[in-house]
């Protein structure tokens, strides 16, 4: 997206240095990373990027000031996950964008979706140092290239997640938590903030409940950083030994209830030029003409599971009209491909990262790259210079 690093980037990209790049990856996480990552990082315009890093703290404080907004996303926590002692504030904010074509020709970001519960935080900074170095970034293609926002660095990233993370606990105390977690592809990021951190990585399953107290391998549980996904929870009929609804001596990096308000659910309370047309599919009826128009999103999915581009009616019609209020329908955006590689021009779906540390602060991107009809990873197989990647922009000079 900025012409001049792109065109530095493909003139000194070689298949060796990616080679050394996936190698370098797997030896920095630990673990194989099996989804794709792609051949080169994105270089991102300042003027953009502070624009999509606008706009998701404009989402933000129209959710927050929003008291009937407040009051819908109550009755959106199911009874079942309801849990106590929920901050002001989710912990972790992330919202994605993709690019549409103006007819100006500039490019303007338009709101995918907004979730309030954590991502790849861990991962996404291994991987944008792997790209620093395996292509020697600062030295072939602008020597102020960070992948940082809000004035961080690395170590300053690194410490913010270790302060958000531990609140003052000892690392022994605090536990990631997920299903399963050495089967989850998101294993990399798990072990990087395990590496960072000094924090334990668990199974739902393997901790014990005694009175208000929560235990791992017979140590108190002090803070949890949640990784739990409620919608893969109910799927596999996972059922811990304590409750999310449990009133515990626990505290949560990353409140539960904060899945369920922050997410799709919101996407039709917006009032914004950046979020497309959505609406609940129990309040679109006057839509059925128009699907081919629309794509319909469960409100609790991750990864694009179960998201379908221009439905059909039959496809409508198979819902029961209980579950109905649990889909949305947005109006489908034509994204534009912006980077141009050896292996074609690709999109990008942006990802803004934020944490509250007093207010919505920015850190850093996550971006998906691809040429399919979704930038997900699991979506754009067999191609090449696709996948996840790192986000760079020109900061201050160093």
């Amino acid at each position: 997206m900025i012409p001049e690093l792109r065109r530095r980037f493909n003139a000194q990209w070689s298949a060796a240095q990616y080679a050394e790049f996936l190698r370098r990856i797997d030896e920095a996480t630990g673990s194989h990373v099996g989804f794709r990552c792609s051949e080169t990082p994105v270089f991102l315009p300042r003027p953009l990027l502070d624009k999509m890093v606008r706009y998701g703290q404009e989402l933000y404080r129209q959710l927050a000031s929003n008291p009937e907004y407040r009051a819908a996303s109550d009755a959106a926590i199911p009874a079942q996950f309801r849990a106590p002692n929920e901050p002001a504030h989710p912990l972790f904010v992330q919202a994605d964008f993709g690019l549409v074509c103006e007819p100006d020709g500039t490019l303007e970001p338009k709101l995918v979706e907004i979730q309030g519960f954590p991502s790849i935080y861990g991962f996404q900074a291994a991987l944008a140092e792997e790209y620093q170095r395996v292509y020697r970034l600062n030295e072939t293609v602008d020597k102020r290239l960070t992948a940082y926002l809000g004035g961080l660095d690395q170590e300053g990233y690194i410490e913010l997640l270790r302060r958000i993370i531990l609140n003052g606990h000892d690392p022994e105390e605090v536990v990631l938590l997920e299903i399963d977690p050495y089967a989850q592809k998101t294993l990399p990021d798990f072990l990087v903030t395990r590496k960072a951190l000094g924090i334990k990585i668990a199974c739902v399953t393997k901790v014990n409940r005694r009175g208000r107290k929560l235990y791992l391998d017979g140590v108190e549980i002090k803070r949890i950083y949640n990784r739990v996904i409620v919608d893969e929870l109910v799927r596999k009929g996972v059922k811990p030994d304590f409750a999310f609804t449990d009133d515990l001596d626990v505290e949560w990096a990353g409140h539960p209830n904060w899945f369920f308000r922050l997410s799709k659910f919101s996407l039709p309370w917006f009032s914004h030029a950046c979020v497309p047309e959505t609406r609940f599919l129990s309040d679109a009826t006057d839509l059925l003409g128009s699907l081919d128009q629309y794509v319909l999103k469960p409100l609790y999915s991750f990864a694009g599971l179960g998201v379908t581009i221009g439905p059909t009616k039959d496809e409508i019609a198979a819902i029961p009209e209980s579950q109905r209020a649990n889909y949305v329908l947005q109006r489908k955006m034509e994204f534009v491909p912006t980077i141009d590689t050896p292996g074609g021009m690709t999109k990008a779906e942006i990802r803004i990262m934020y944490i509250w540390d007093g207010e919505l602060k920015p850190v850093t991107t996550v971006i998906r790259t691809g040429r399919g009809k979704m930038m997900g990873v699991d979506f754009n197989k067999d191609l090449e210079w696709i996948g996840a990647t790192a986000g760079f922009y020109i900061g201050s000079s160093q």
